[in-house]
Protein backbone atom coordinates (compact mmCIF):
# COMPACT_ATOMS: atom_id res chain seq x y z
CA UNK A 1 0.00 0.00 0.00
CA UNK A 2 1.47 3.33 -0.55
CA UNK A 3 1.94 5.69 2.10
CA UNK A 4 1.20 9.25 2.45
CA UNK A 5 2.79 12.37 4.71
CA UNK A 6 0.59 14.90 5.05
CA UNK A 7 1.98 17.39 7.45
CA UNK A 8 -0.10 20.89 8.76
CA UNK A 9 2.13 23.44 10.30
CA UNK A 10 1.45 25.15 13.14
CA UNK A 11 2.30 25.63 16.73
CA UNK A 12 0.97 23.59 19.31
CA UNK A 13 -1.08 25.39 22.41
CA UNK A 14 -4.63 26.61 22.68
CA UNK A 15 -3.82 30.47 22.25
CA UNK A 16 -2.08 29.31 18.66
CA UNK A 17 -5.76 27.29 17.83
CA UNK A 18 -7.02 29.73 15.92
CA UNK A 19 -4.27 31.67 14.25
CA UNK A 20 -3.84 32.78 10.68
CA UNK A 21 -0.04 30.49 11.33
CA UNK A 22 -1.93 27.63 12.01
CA UNK A 23 -3.99 26.72 9.14
CA UNK A 24 -1.92 23.28 8.80
CA UNK A 25 -2.92 22.35 11.90
CA UNK A 26 -6.39 23.52 11.42
CA UNK A 27 -6.99 21.82 8.03
CA UNK A 28 -5.52 18.67 9.36
CA UNK A 29 -8.18 19.17 12.31
CA UNK A 30 -11.02 19.09 9.90
CA UNK A 31 -9.60 16.42 7.72
CA UNK A 32 -9.37 13.94 10.86
CA UNK A 33 -13.29 14.73 11.97
CA UNK A 34 -14.53 14.07 8.08
CA UNK A 35 -12.65 10.92 7.60
CA UNK A 36 -13.59 9.88 11.54
CA UNK A 37 -9.99 9.33 12.84
CA UNK A 38 -8.12 11.00 15.63
CA UNK A 39 -5.29 12.33 16.36
CA UNK A 40 -2.38 10.22 18.72
CA UNK A 41 0.04 11.68 20.54
CA UNK A 42 3.11 10.24 18.64
CA UNK A 43 7.10 11.11 18.74
CA UNK A 44 7.29 14.91 17.75
CA UNK A 45 3.87 15.42 17.17
CA UNK A 46 0.09 13.79 17.16
CA UNK A 47 -0.83 11.78 14.38
CA UNK A 48 -3.87 10.18 12.41
CA UNK A 49 -4.53 7.91 9.97
CA UNK A 50 -6.79 6.79 7.01
CA UNK A 51 -7.10 4.58 4.21
CA UNK A 52 -8.72 6.04 0.71
CA UNK A 53 -8.60 4.36 -2.08
CA UNK A 54 -5.53 1.97 -1.45
CA UNK A 55 -3.70 4.73 -0.21
CA UNK A 56 -2.79 4.84 3.56
CA UNK A 57 -2.46 8.43 4.43
CA UNK A 58 -0.58 9.83 7.33
CA UNK A 59 -1.87 13.49 9.19
CA UNK A 60 1.01 14.75 10.90
CA UNK A 61 0.61 17.42 13.19
CA UNK A 62 4.36 18.32 14.75
CA UNK A 63 4.80 19.26 18.65
CA UNK A 64 8.09 20.73 17.77
CA UNK A 65 6.88 24.50 17.13
CA UNK A 66 6.16 26.07 13.26
CA UNK A 67 10.33 26.85 13.55
CA UNK A 68 11.68 23.36 14.31
CA UNK A 69 8.79 21.00 12.00
CA UNK A 70 12.25 19.62 10.00
CA UNK A 71 12.79 17.05 12.88
CA UNK A 72 9.59 15.77 13.08
CA UNK A 73 9.01 15.34 8.93
CA UNK A 74 12.24 13.87 8.88
CA UNK A 75 11.38 11.44 11.85
CA UNK A 76 8.35 10.56 10.17
CA UNK A 77 9.24 10.07 6.23
CA UNK A 78 12.34 7.66 7.89
CA UNK A 79 10.36 5.85 10.44
CA UNK A 80 7.84 4.97 7.74
CA UNK A 81 10.05 4.65 4.94
CA UNK A 82 7.70 7.26 2.87
CA UNK A 83 9.44 8.64 -0.50
CA UNK A 84 9.79 12.23 -0.15
CA UNK A 85 7.49 12.91 -3.36
CA UNK A 86 4.80 11.22 -1.16
CA UNK A 87 4.70 14.18 1.71
CA UNK A 88 2.92 16.91 1.28
CA UNK A 89 3.45 20.01 3.68
CA UNK A 90 0.64 22.12 4.61
CA UNK A 91 1.45 26.00 5.47
CA UNK A 92 0.25 29.25 5.46
CA UNK A 93 1.34 32.22 2.81
CA UNK A 94 1.61 36.01 3.63
CA UNK A 95 1.82 36.41 -0.25
CA UNK A 96 -1.40 35.10 -1.39
CA UNK A 97 -5.04 36.20 -0.68
CA UNK A 98 -6.76 34.82 2.27
CA UNK A 99 -8.09 31.62 0.83
CA UNK A 100 -5.62 30.95 -2.41
CA UNK A 101 -4.34 27.63 -3.12
CA UNK A 102 -1.03 27.21 -4.48
CA UNK A 103 0.57 23.89 -4.90
CA UNK A 104 3.37 23.31 -5.85
CA UNK A 105 6.20 20.15 -6.13
CA UNK A 106 9.32 22.27 -4.89
CA UNK A 107 10.26 25.87 -3.92
CA UNK A 108 12.04 28.45 -1.67
CA UNK A 109 10.55 28.30 2.17
CA UNK A 110 9.49 31.93 0.87
CA UNK A 111 10.54 33.95 4.85
CA UNK A 112 8.41 31.12 6.24
CA UNK A 113 10.87 29.57 9.25
CA UNK A 114 8.60 26.33 9.12
CA UNK A 115 9.79 25.58 5.58
CA UNK A 116 12.83 26.85 6.10
CA UNK A 117 13.73 24.22 9.07
CA UNK A 118 12.25 21.63 6.73
CA UNK A 119 14.85 22.28 3.96
CA UNK A 120 17.74 22.47 6.68
CA UNK A 121 16.78 19.12 7.98
CA UNK A 122 16.15 17.45 4.07
CA UNK A 123 18.92 18.94 2.97
CA UNK A 124 16.43 20.20 -0.08
CA UNK A 125 13.75 22.25 -1.07
CA UNK A 126 12.44 19.64 -3.41
CA UNK A 127 8.93 18.33 -2.16
CA UNK A 128 5.51 19.00 -2.38
CA UNK A 129 4.21 21.79 -0.52
CA UNK A 130 0.51 23.12 -0.13
CA UNK A 131 0.16 26.86 0.51
CA UNK A 132 -2.71 28.39 1.62
CA UNK A 133 -3.21 32.51 1.42
CA UNK A 134 -3.50 34.21 4.56
CA UNK A 135 -3.47 37.59 3.07
CA UNK A 136 -1.48 40.11 4.10
CA UNK A 137 -3.52 43.10 5.35
CA UNK A 138 -1.26 44.16 8.05
CA UNK A 139 1.27 47.64 8.74
CA UNK A 140 4.80 46.80 8.13
CA UNK A 141 6.70 45.78 11.14
CA UNK A 142 3.13 43.86 12.26
CA UNK A 143 3.87 40.67 9.98
CA UNK A 144 4.05 38.58 13.27
CA UNK A 145 1.24 40.21 14.97
CA UNK A 146 -0.42 39.30 12.00
CA UNK A 147 0.22 35.54 11.05
CA UNK A 148 -0.52 34.76 14.98
CA UNK A 149 -3.53 36.76 15.29
CA UNK A 150 -6.86 35.23 14.71
CA UNK A 151 -9.24 35.47 11.63
CA UNK A 152 -11.34 37.87 10.91
CA UNK A 153 -15.07 37.23 11.01
CA UNK A 154 -15.21 37.52 6.75
CA UNK A 155 -12.24 34.92 6.75
CA UNK A 156 -13.40 32.39 9.26
CA UNK A 157 -17.20 32.82 7.41
CA UNK A 158 -15.36 31.09 4.45
CA UNK A 159 -12.64 28.88 6.33
CA UNK A 160 -15.24 25.96 6.01
CA UNK A 161 -15.90 26.10 2.42
CA UNK A 162 -11.67 26.33 1.88
CA UNK A 163 -11.23 23.41 4.53
CA UNK A 164 -13.61 21.09 2.09
CA UNK A 165 -11.59 22.40 -0.81
CA UNK A 166 -8.37 21.60 0.90
CA UNK A 167 -9.53 17.76 1.69
CA UNK A 168 -10.51 17.24 -1.07
CA UNK A 169 -7.03 18.67 -2.70
CA UNK A 170 -4.90 15.77 0.02
CA UNK A 171 -7.06 12.61 -1.71
CA UNK A 172 -6.29 14.06 -4.81
CA UNK A 173 -2.79 14.69 -4.12
CA UNK A 174 -2.52 11.06 -2.99
CA UNK A 175 -4.58 9.30 -5.82
CA UNK A 176 -3.70 11.64 -9.08
CA UNK A 177 -0.80 13.01 -8.46
CA UNK A 178 1.10 16.39 -7.70
CA UNK A 179 0.70 17.70 -11.65
CA UNK A 180 -3.22 16.55 -11.72
CA UNK A 181 -3.35 18.17 -8.03
CA UNK A 182 -2.14 21.54 -9.26
CA UNK A 183 -4.25 22.14 -12.24
CA UNK A 184 -7.37 21.41 -10.61
CA UNK A 185 -6.55 23.01 -7.20
CA UNK A 186 -4.36 25.94 -8.15
CA UNK A 187 -5.70 29.69 -7.96
CA UNK A 188 -9.05 28.20 -7.22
Amino acid sequence: MKKYLIVGLGNIGEKYANTRHNIGFKLLDYVANEEEVTFSTVKLGAMAQFKYKGRALFLLKPSTYMNLSGKAVQYWLTKEKIPLENCLIICDDLNLEFGTIRVKPKGSAGGHNGLKDINEKLQTQAYPRFRFGVGAAFKKGNQVDYVLGEWNEEEANQLNERMQKGHALIKSFATAGIAHTMSDFNGK
